[in-house]
């Protein structure tokens, strides 16, 4: 996996390596009040959201995850972070999340770009077999965004995470298979 100076861009979006040197840019968006409440990590101190990062820079050098800052060319800011996680080589699988954006991206179609972006590089540049998508049972909202994705739910998993105030969550498993994809990108990416 050679990620050396990666960027994925198309006419809605940038991704580029999520670095110590270019965190800050997202300092603001990440301080926003419940941005990430479905998750188990908390950004919403700046010291806190360094540790994040660090987390993700380090899981970079390991190579088993590459985080992106994502960039809105139509609004012409900073909106957020994403990353690959949990990459296997070996097996040809990883999964995409760890996504966040501040309020005034969300619901712009900017998600659909960066996952376009992220699906391309991952079947047709890594030559992935598999991507996958792991979210909080209760959050409908991002269920809802991964199945308009054409990913498909493969299972849940029972009370598997503890999230920050201590609840165990469960978590919904999708699923894009390599075959999947030339479909999926034909009819749901065909305007990227």
């Amino acid at each position: 996996m050679n990620t050396e100076n990666i960027i994925l861009e198309n006419s809605r979006a940038r991704l580029e390596l999520l670095t110590m040197e270019n965190y800050e840019l997202l300092n603001t968006i990440a301080s926003e009040k419940d941005l990430i409440y479905y998750s188990p990590s908390n950004i919403s101190t700046p010291t806190l959201f360094k540790n994040y990062v660090e987390t993700a820079v380090k899981g970079y050098v390991e190579k088993t995850i590459l985080p992106f800052i994502i960039y809105d060319k139509q609004l012409k800011d900073y909106a957020g972070s994403t990353r690959f996680g949990l990459i296997s080589n070996k097996n040809k699988t990883l999964h995409i999340g760890w996504t966040w954006m501040g309020k005034k991206f969300q619901g712009t179609g900017l998600n659909t770009a960066i996952k376009t972006l992220m699906l391309t590089h991952a079947f047709e540049d890594m030559q992935f077999e598999k991507v996958e998508f792991r979210i909080d049972e209760r959050n409908g909202k991002s269920r809802r965004a991964v199945e308009k994705l054409g990913a498909t739910l493969e299972g849940i998993l029972r009370k598997d995470t503890v999230m920050k105030d201590g609840f165990r969550r469960s978590t919904c498993c999708y699923g894009i298979l390599k075959e999947e994809w030339p479909t999926i990108k034909s009819t749901i990416f065909k305007n990227f």
